[in-house]
């Protein structure tokens, strides 16, 4: 295999949609596609539509009735595995490895809550001691040759072209001062680099969400980049590619995100 495609998707529950991934993996054919907010424990998770379209490698952390994360894949594993945060079993994080020792995380990062105050917003809180869990973890096993990739719904939207209105959003949780600061820190704990900014420059706009409660939510275009994609610097070099597919935030009943891919030159 000389190439490597890594698809995200917050899904918003994969049973609900499970004829939509089977398409997207079909027309699209990611190698991997990470999903979160799968809303489905692993009993109930719908393992043989994806094992039937070519994709029988499925990792599992899962949820009843929301959160929930997942890979799956038609590379196989050598092995995968999940781990909880702030003490809590909420299917937030599992992850991949893959032949050369390439391993995937694939994060569902709590939302935050409505007000960007860790004293009076318990949710808002938990986010900030996510964030800050995950970056001791990886800045504890950081290493200049380690292959990483982290992708997810990370709930941050980080740069000023990362949101609709930057002066709008700046107090708004995913865009917050606080919260942004946090990223960085989490993104300097293995030297992260941003794959997709990699390709398109940090002056242009660009999203991988669009909220359900605007009727045209093209033509309004009130979109946020919480969905990303990170390598660590020996896979930086491998980037090849990366394209956000807006197109399936059109499909019938579709996620209020859309899938985001990153293509590696792995030869």
């Amino acid at each position: 295999m000389s190439e490597l495609t890594v698809t995200t998707w917050n899904i918003n529950s994969v049973r609900l949609r499970i004829e939509s991934v089977v398409a997207y993996l079909q027309k699209h054919q990611p190698d991997i596609l990470c999903l979160q907010e799968i809303k489905a424990t692993e009993d109930v998770f719908p393992y043989e539509p994806l094992r039937e379209a070519g994709w029988p490698h499925i990792a599992v952390a899962g949820f009843k009735g929301y959160n929930g994360v997942a890979i799956i894949s038609r590379v196989p594993f050598t092995g995968s595995g999940v781990m909880n945060w702030c003490g809590k079993e909420d299917g937030r994080h599992v992850w991949a490895e893959l032949k050369g020792k390439t391993k995937i995380h694939n994060f569902y990062v709590p939302a935050g809550g409505d007000e960007p105050d860790p004293a009076i917003n318990p949710k808002f809180e938990h986010k900030l001691q996510f964030l800050s869990e995950l970056t001791d973890w990886f800045s504890e096993r950081a290493s200049p040759k380690a292959k990483r990739i982290m992708v997810g719904d990370l709930n941050i939207a980080p740069l000023e072209h990362d949101v609709w209105s930057h002066k709008k959003l700046l107090k708004v949780v995913s865009h917050t001062p606080v919260e942004v600061e946090a990223m960085a820190r989490l993104q300097d704990s293995n030297g992260w680099v941003d794959a997709v900014r990699h390709f398109v420059p940090e002056t242009e706009k660009l999203y991988s969400w669009w909220s359900y409660r605007a009727k045209d939510w093209s033509g309004a275009d009130k979109g946020r980049r919480l969905d990303h994609v990170w390598v660590t610097p020996p896979l930086a070099k491998k980037l090849k590619s990366a394209e956000i597919h807006r197109h399936v935030r059109g499909w019938e009943r579709a996620s209020d995100h859309c899938p985001v891919a990153v293509t590696l030159d792995l030869l």
